[in-house]
């Protein structure tokens, strides 16, 4: 059985256009995608504003939104922040961290995302001992986000040392697997596993896939790299986020971070750098060469005083952008699309860096690419996935096409779809109900006070 949606308005094959009608199937794939259809059908839910393909939100780390608005009070570092950060990494199990997350995702969903890469390092008890059940806190993950409806890449993150030589502190120990080949047999059994129980079959039936990260050049040792080039899926890396990390690298290693990894083989079209904030003409090159993927975090860059990454410069080189939320500042697809252009307006004193064009492409497209998911387009045989954008909102009212890229917020996302199943509905989860409420639960379950 078909599901029709006709919508007012949608972004198709890179333009606006108008009384467009989606057709998906029943695995919750489109089979049609009909332009100018000026008359609804009567079997077909109208869908007012303008339609977007659903935002694909290509870094996160769940866990990290319980953080927010906790860590202002003094001011303090990224180093500082990180320190609280692991206080709260220590509480978590696979029982509250699967309600943390399916709150975490709901969010997401109300805020314009319908995919997520999940940047994911908690993998064992906090001892640093492997959970009685194989893959605890990566099964929770999952089953959080196909509760909510979230398309998710679970990226399975190597890390093994607490900085260039020097061992895994007390507060990391859970995030390590002791060797790249304990990491790696690990990684294995968790494909293993999950193609079991989360087949990858339709495009909109899919939910659950898995890839791999490198959390940083601090915590996998050069000598570990080359076994991530011999991987076949996405593969992610924290990247020259922070000048520290640059500063080590360079001692030790006598070049940047990224010309690391480009010696180790892993600068291609399927790598991820994430960040990428502080970066040579060298590197530049090196990145957009390849045609990588660039992962810019907007509102957390800001919010930690990482700087601004020279985003213009790596699409112009040939790397392809994407946008994520890491930790949760806002999970609000536009506000952190927005932010894009602000800090290239900022950084550079010109408007117009990449055009409203460029930045959905950005948030959709852009982020497919770098998690290899079917989303990111109105397309025949990608996943009906979408959001849809109120125009005459307060917000709104005015603004000319896609140009509401940078006028709209999540407060203008009156429904979000996954595999042709509407998830939000005005801010409510259509299953889970109010998303308030699932925090509520999530705090609950930390045992901490909101």
């Amino acid at each position: 059985m078909s599901t029709r949606f006709w919508c007012e308005s949608a972004w198709v094959d890179g333009q606006v256009a108008t009384g467009v009608l989606l057709t998906a199937d029943d695995t919750g794939t489109l089979i049609s995608v009909e332009t100018e259809v000026d008359t609804p059908p009567t079997i077909a839910e109208v869908v007012p504003g303008l339609t977007l393909p659903g935002g694909v939100n290509a870094h996160s780390h769940a866990f990290h939104r319980i953080l927010r608005g906790r860590t202002h009070g003094d001011g303090g570092t990224f180093w500082s922040w990180r320190e609280v950060m692991y206080s709260v990494a220590a509480k978590l199990s696979p029982e509250n961290y699967e309600t943390v997350a399916r709150a975490v995702f709901a969010e997401m969903l109300a805020g314009g995302y319908t995919s997520v890469g999940e940047f994911h390092y908690v993998h064992h008890a906090p001892d640093g001992t492997p959970y009685g059940s194989a893959h605890a806190m990566e099964r929770a993950l999952a089953r959080a986000a196909t509760s909510a409806g979230m398309r998710i890449r679970l990226l399975d993150t190597c890390y093994l040392t607490g900085g260039i030589d020097s061992d895994l502190s007390a507060e990391q120990a859970r995030f390590g697997d002791g060797t790249i080949d304990g990491y790696m047999d690990r990684h294995s059994s968790l494909s293993e596993a999950f193609s079991t129980e989360f087949p990858v079959e339709s495009a909109g039936e899919s939910f659950v896939y898995v890839g791999s990260a490198i959390h940083s050049i601090r915590a996998v040792p050069a000598a570990n790299l080359p076994r991530f080039a011999e991987l076949d899926e996405p593969v992610h890396v924290h990247l020259s986020e922070q000048p520290a990390e640059n500063e080590a690298c360079q001692a030790a290693y006598g070049t940047t971070p990224t010309q690391v990894l480009a010696r180790s083989g892993v600068v291609a079209t399927n790598l991820s750098a994430v960040h990428a904030t502080h970066l040579s003409e060298d590197d530049i090159a090196t990145l957009g060469g390849a045609e990588a993927n660039i992962v810019m975090c907007p509102c957390t860059e800001a919010d930690l005083a990482d700087g601004i990454g020279p985003a213009r410069e790596l699409a112009d080189a040939g790397a392809t952008i994407s946008i994520g939320s890491d930790q949760h500042v806002v999970l609000d697809a536009l506000r952190e699309t927005q932010s894009l252009e602000a800090g290239e307006r900022l950084r550079s004193g010109q408007r117009g860096r990449f055009s409203p064009a460029e930045l959905i492409t950005s948030l959709t497209t852009g982020g497919a690419r770098s998690l290899d998911l079917p989303v990111g387009e109105l397309a025949v045989g990608k996943a009906c996935d979408f959001i849809a954008v109120r125009t005459k909102s307060m917000r709104t009212f005015g603004s000319v096409g896609e140009q509401i890229i940078l006028s709209a917020t999540s407060a203008d996302v009156h429904m979000s779809v996954t595999g042709a199943h509407v998830r939000v509905r005005d801010g409510v989860h259509t299953e889970l109900g109010e998303i308030s409420e699932l925090y509520r639960a999530a705090f609950a379950a930390l045992e901490m006070e909101a």
